[in-house]
């Protein structure tokens, strides 16, 4: 092996170097960003020297830690704090490019696929509600004049969260395995948010909360059958549902999940060819139109949901918001429906809170992850419709 791939073991304050590739993983660069700083606070020592001991060729996070490294201040001075959002050798920027491809939001826009129709925060934006029309015009005649219709909206921005908590030791042990769990635990829990209420029908809106999500309120079709033939069919309605209002079809996409994708790819017809080339379970397309899978697509008993969703029509407010903080003094509500011990009156509130759960007795460390998105769809337009009970192919619901 070359000097820089083989395996070291060093130990210095509680720290211990077991490796570092030369080419990092997706994602990972943010991760070890992340736990310079706990090692540091843990161990009472400095972001930066810590850095430089793990990960000495890799300039990017040092310089990260040594720019992080002064007190509080805002970020709108662009020459003191506000120099700290830039993302120095892309370490943020490579963190978020490996969340938005495992969700279906942030499938949109790559591959073949249609993008959102993005628009920014807290900003009024125009929504064609009803489109113009041209006349034919004899000679000498007046020519008609025109009109369309629009509609003003705009998006506020809201917050995904996501804590999850990791223990000290498996944070010190400096191999790649443990920076892989810590980078796939932050991504985890947004991930999966995201993806359910993106596409659940059932998710309304909550003012000042959470987006509704894109299918809430859209129409809905019960599937026709499982074979080939009743896939077609299934297509031909949901298409019907657009065109009845003349909205267009080019940047609609498919949004389905793993199980149906797979089985569909698996239908045969009588000379054993495929009924649907160019689809298989990790996407493609269908009946000319791209695919998007997800495991979080809601099914039932009855079967899953399976939509047909114009990009265009679909506002979505992302300037890339995120940010990651931490803690090993906080006690927490290991509880996924937490309670407020302050403030009564709201849902999920009472005057006591479920049993709290100190991070600095239990040697762990909490991590939580935020995002700044919001999305809706074109209310005054068919934007999407989906399917039910659908039970395409041989495999079935699962």
């Amino acid at each position: 092996k070359e000097a820089s791939d083989r395996p070291v073991s060093t130990s210095a304050a509680g720290v211990q170097v077991r490796g570092v590739p030369a080419k990092k993983a997706p994602g990972l660069a943010f991760a070890q960003y992340t736990k310079c700083f706990l090692l540091g606070k843990t161990l009472n020592r400095s972001p930066v020297d810590i850095a430089k001991q793990l990960y000495k060729d890799d300039e990017r996070i040092i310089a990260l830690t040594e720019k992080a490294a002064v007190a509080a201040a805002n970020t709108l001075n662009d020459s003191w704090a506000g120099a700290l959002v830039l993302d120095e050798g892309g370490v943020f920027a490579d963190f978020n490019d490996f969340l938005l491809p495992q969700t279906v939001y942030g499938r949109f826009g790559n591959n073949g696929i249609p993008s959102l129709n993005q628009v920014p925060f807290n900003v009024p934006f125009g929504a064609e509600t009803e489109g113009s029309e041209g006349y034919w015009v004899g000679e000498g005649k007046p020519k008609p004049v025109t009109k369309g219709a629009f509609a003003r909206d705009s998006l506020a921005p809201l917050k995904v969260a996501a804590i999850t908590v990791a223990t000290k030791e498996l944070l010190r042990h400096s191999s790649i395995a443990a920076e892989i769990r810590l980078r796939n635990m932050l991504v985890n829990g947004l991930r999966k948010r995201l993806d359910l209420d993106f596409i659940n029908p059932a998710k309304a809106l909550v003012a000042n909360v959470s987006p509704a999500s894109i299918l809430n309120g859209a129409t809905s079709i019960a599937s026709s059958g499982n074979d080939a033939d009743a896939i077609r069919c299934d297509f031909q309605a949901l298409v019907e549902v657009f065109t009845s209002q003349q909205n267009s079809l080019t940047n609609a996409v498919w949004i389905m999940p793993t199980h149906i994708a797979l089985a569909v790819s698996l239908l045969r017809n009588a000379l054993g060819q495929s009924e649907f080339p160019g689809l298989g379970m990790s996407g493609g397309q269908l009946l000319g139109l791209p695919v998007i899978v997800s495991d979080y697509t809601p099914f039932d008993s009855d079967g899953a949901i399976v939509a047909l969703v114009n990009a265009s029509d679909i506002y979505v407010g992302d300037e890339g918001g995120f940010s990651i903080d931490m803690s090993t003094e906080a006690a927490l509500q290991m509880d996924d429906t937490p309670t407020n011990a302050s403030v009564s009156g709201g849902s999920n509130d009472s005057v006591t809170a479920t049993s709290m759960v100190s991070l600095w007795q239990t040697n762990s460390v909490g991590f939580l992850a935020e995002r700044e998105i919001n999305w809706m769809r074109n209310p005054w337009r068919v934007a999407a419709a989906y399917l039910t009970g659908v039970n395409w192919g041989s495999c079935g619901s699962p």
